[in-house]
């Protein structure tokens, strides 16, 4: 690929076009916001450098002066969906009730943007609004008395928590889609042939679970409840 270069770099160390001529109709935001609005009407797989330049009106190759390979361009992508979050100037001083909104606005934000967590990674935590996000976090969880690296891991399994998530409902959503009958056609049936096979008394320790337990919330329900039994358990005893 033209531009890819020999050594690692940090797409936010380079400057903002290399090479020269005469002074640039557009810059990174532009193409950020151009791929953003492929991968938003077509999906991930839409985003190409030919894609975007056409979507610019400009040629191909000439944006290699401004991102050198795909895996750069979709950085820009991440950090510029990143910049949609909301982040008040200061944390309230209730850390659950701060990473709770946080892990909210995340699930919306990959909603918003499904392609979001097909490329989003931590090694594109250095970008302007990850770090801007990253120290909104550790101060919003300032409060909480624990190691710092803990408060780190905190940070990473909300966010591991939510992409999880939101991936297996997409999935799940996509599978629906492709499907010739409804999805409470196919929970009946799935239901009733679980049924079936736990009243073999194969499985004893499940169905006792399953007669013991309550029918588990819709997704709403569920992805609160995930959040907040994560929070609790990085808690100091007794707090």
């Amino acid at each position: 690929m033209a531009g890819r270069a020999a050594e690692p770099e940090v797409i936010w160390a380079r400057p903002e076009r290399t090479g020269r001529g005469p002074r640039p109709a557009y810059n990174r935001s532009d193409i950020a916001a151009a791929a953003v609005r492929i991968a938003d009407a077509d999906g991930i797989d839409a985003v190409s450098m030919r894609r975007v330049a056409a979507e610019l009106g400009c040629g191909t190759m000439s944006l290699y002066n401004y991102v050198p390979r795909k895996e750069d361009l979709y950085e820009l992508m991440v950090d510029a969906a990143c910049a949609e979050y909301e982040l008040p100037d200061t944390p309230s001083g209730d850390w659950r009730a701060d990473m709770t909104g946080l892990a909210r606005q995340t699930r919306a934000l990959m909603y918003r943007h499904p392609w979001l967590s097909r490329v989003m990674t931590t090694a594109y935590g250095f970008s302007p609004h990850a770090l801007r996000y990253l120290e909104w976090c550790l101060g919003c969880l300032e409060p909480l008395d624990v190691h710092p690296g803990l408060k780190m891991q905190l940070i990473a399994m909300v966010n591991g928590t939510v992409m999880a998530t939101v991936r297996n409902e997409q999935a799940m959503a996509e599978r629906a889609r492709g499907l010739p009958w409804s999805e409470e056609q196919e929970q009946a049936v799935r239901g009733a042939y679980l049924m079936g096979q736990l009243a073999g008394g194969a499985y004893p320790h499940l169905a006792a679970l399953l007669a013991a337990s309550p029918e588990p919330g819709d997704a709403e329900e569920v992805f609160e409840l995930s959040i907040a039994r994560l929070l609790d358990s990085f808690a100091p005893p007794g707090a």
